[in-house]
C-alpha cells in the first residue's frame, strides 16, 4: 500500500515509518524541515519537505505520491507544559488541527485517497463517571485554554470524518510517553506509550470501520475496548 505520512519526523512518525516499511508499505513522509529529510530516508521513507499550510505544494505532493491512505500525525509542540514557548506551541498546534487537517483532507479528496487515519486526543471528553467511551461527548462547554483545545479537536475530527468519499479514522490518543516525548513514564490518565500509539496507526491503515477509537492504557480514564476489538490494539506493545 502507498502511504502519505504527514509528520513523519515527529514523535509518532519516527516510530511509525519503519513499522510501515517493514510491513511492505511505500511511505512518503513529510517534514517542514529540510534537515530532517535525511532522518526520514534513514527510516525507509521517501521524504518530502513541505508546509501543510501551503495548499498548492501539499496538493502537488499528494498527487505525486499517489497514496492509498493518508496518516495525519502532524503536531507543533516543541515546548513541554510549564516551559517557555508552551503557550505559543499550543496556538500553533491548534492551527494545525483546524487548518492543517482541512488542507490534508481536501488534498486527499482531490488525489482520490480512500482512507485517512488521524491523530486526535483522548483527554478532551466532558467530565463524567467511569472511563470515557467514544460515544461520550467532548467537553464543548469548557472555558479558557481548554475551550480552545476542544474546539480544535472538534474541527480536526469533523474534517476527517466528513471528507467526501473517504473512510475517516480518528485515533484519540492518551498523553504520550516514551522515546522522543516529554515523559519517560506515563504522566497521568489517559496515557499511551509512543510505540503502542504508532502500532495503532499501523493497524488502522487496513483495519477497522470508519469512526473514532480511543487509544490509551487501562488507567481508568478512556475505554479502549473498541480499538482492541476492531483494530487489534495492544497498549503493551513496545519496539525497543
Amino acid at each position: 500500500m502507498r502511504i502519505f505520512l504527514a509528520g513523519a519526523a515527529g514523535a509518532i512518525g519516527r516510530r511509525l515509518t519503519p513499522l510501515l516499511v517493514r510491513m511492505g508499505h511505500h511511505v512518503t513522509g513529510t517534514t517542514r524541515s529540510p534537515g530532517k529529510a535525511g532522518e526520514i530516508a534513514a527510516l525507509g521513507g521517501e521524504p518530502v519537505c513541505l508546509d501543510v499550510f501551503d495548499v498548492d505544494a501539499l496538493a502537488a505532493a499528494m498527487i505525486a505520491a499517489r497514496p492509498d491512505a493518508v496518516i495525519h500525525q502532524l503536531t507543533d509542540l516543541p515546548a513541554a507544559p510549564g516551559t517557555p514557548g508552551y503557550a505559543e506551541g499550543q496556538r500553533r498546534n491548534n492551527r494545525l488541527r483546524r487548518e492543517g487537517t482541512a488542507n490534508l483532507a481536501n488534498a486527499a479528496v482531490a488525489a482520490g485517497v480512500k482512507r485517512i487515519v488521524a491523530q486526535s486526543i483522548a483527554f478532551a471528553y466532558a467530565p463524567g463517571e467511569g472511563p470515557r467511551r467514544e460515544i461520550d461527548p467532548l467537553d464543548v462547554q469548557a472555558e479558557g485554554a481548554r475551550a480552545f483545545t476542544v474546539a480544535g479537536v472538534v474541527a480536526l475530527e469533523s474534517a476527517v470524518l466528513e471528507a467526501p468519499g473517504i473512510a475517516g479514522v480518528v485515533l484519540r490518543y492518551g498523553y504520550f510517553y516514551g522515546p522522543g516525548t516529554w515523559y519517560a513514564a506515563a504522566p497521568k490518565p489517559p496515557s499511551v506509550h509512543v510505540d503502542a500509539a504508532a502500532h495503532a496507526a499501523l493497524l488502522a491503515v487496513a483495519r477497522g470501520a470508519p469512526g473514532i477509537y480511543n487509544i490509551a492504557e487501562d488507567d481508568g480514564a478512556a475505554d479502549s475496548a473498541k480499538a482492541r476489538a476492531e483494530l487489534g490494539f495492544d497498549p503493551a506493545i513496545r519496539f525497543g
